[in-house]
Formats: C-alpha cells, sequence, structure tokens
C-alpha cells in the first residue's frame, strides 16, 4: 500500500537515434593565460536639470501618482460593491429560507 508505483515508460513511435558514445580525453596541464590589461574607465556623462525638466519630472510623478492612486480607489470600490451585492444576497436567502420554515 505504501510502496510508489513507478510509471513504465510507453513505447516510442518515432525514430530514436541511439545515444552518442563520449571519448575520455587526458589534460595535459597548458600555461597560464597572462592577466588582460585593466581597462580605463569610461567617462561618465553629468546630468544636467534645467528647470524645465524639473518640471517635466514633477509633471510626469503627478501624473503617475493620479493614475495610480485611481486605479486603487476603483478596484477598492469593485470590491465593496461586490461585498455589498453578496450580503444582500444573503439576506434574502435567509429570509427566503426562514420564511419557507415557518409555513411547515
Amino acid at each position: 500500500m505504501f510502496q510508489p508505483k513507478i510509471p513504465t515508460m510507453p513505447q516510442t513511435s518515432g525514430l530514436v537515434t541511439p545515444p552518442a558514445v563520449i571519448q575520455p580525453t587526458t589534460i595535459t596541464p597548458g600555461t597560464p593565460a597572462p592577466a588582460p590589461a585593466a581597462a580605463p574607465a569610461p567617462a561618465r556623462r553629468v546630468v544636467q536639470l534645467t528647470p524645465g525638466t524639473a518640471v517635466a519630472l514633477v509633471g510626469a510623478g503627478t501624473a503617475v501618482v493620479l493614475v495610480v492612486g485611481t486605479v486603487l480607489v476603483s478596484l477598492l470600490l469593485a470590491v465593496a460593491v461586490t461585498s455589498a451585492s453578496v450580503a444582500v444576497c444573503a439576506v434574502v436567502l435567509r429570509s427566503l429560507i426562514a420564511s419557507d420554515a415557518k409555513r411547515r
């Protein structure tokens, strides 16, 4: 009962190639490769922040915050509406079951 059951391999249905034979190779020590020379670091470009680009960055950041906030608020509203409708359905079903039980 507690022995694992190993599935059997089904028969292949196509062309089967035999496995490749791997020939052993000998390793001969060689001369170590010389260390590469250190390349000079490229000069970094300095980004200048002009008043126009600062205003553009602030405007883009504000737009992103507003869009993300709108999406999150709409998701929260969708959850609230769904939960309210489920609650109303539960109250109606409870009322129907209770009135059906009183009739019997």
